[in-house]
């Protein structure tokens, strides 16, 4: 038999409005827009992606609040822990980029044993941590 192939092919976001959280993740942190499709009564499939994920690296849906209780959710959805772990090959470049760009970090930029990490904030208060993995392969 042979074993199954899966992967996470997308991670959902609450958001209050889906083009604010586009110009977001594709203006300051340089992702880019997969899709956006309107699905009636002002509902959205919109996917955002690293830059460098390819075809099957896992996206963002980026899901418009739609009642109280997921407004309520927005930036609260790990209860105040870093969420989002976003990989990168260049920890520095990254970092120069991200603050060029008026990303709000939360602390300086450390060495720790798994590697160079910084938590930053986006504007609907999810933590994030830009990590460059002490080894190469823990990018893979």
């Amino acid at each position: 038999m042979t074993a199954p192939h899966q992967h996470l092919a997308a991670l959902t976001l609450v958001v209050p409005d889906y083009d604010e959280a586009i110009r977001y993740y594709t203006g300051q942190l340089g992702f880019e827009l997969v899709e956006d499709t309107d699905l009636g009564d002002g509902k959205r499939w919109v996917l955002v992606a690293p830059p460098g994920s390819g075809p099957t690296g896992c996206r963002l849906l980026l899901a418009r609040a739609a009642n109280a209780p997921q407004r309520a959710a927005i930036g609260h959805q790990t209860g105040g822990r870093v969420f989002l772990f976003l990989h990168t090959d260049d920890f520095d470049r990254d970092h120069a980029a991200f603050t060029a760009r008026g990303v709000r970090f939360l602390e300086a930029p450390r060495d720790e044993p798994y590697g160079k990490v910084a938590v930053f904030s986006d504007p609907f208060g999810n933590h994030w941590d830009l990590l460059q993995p002490a080894t190469q392969g823990a990018l893979k």
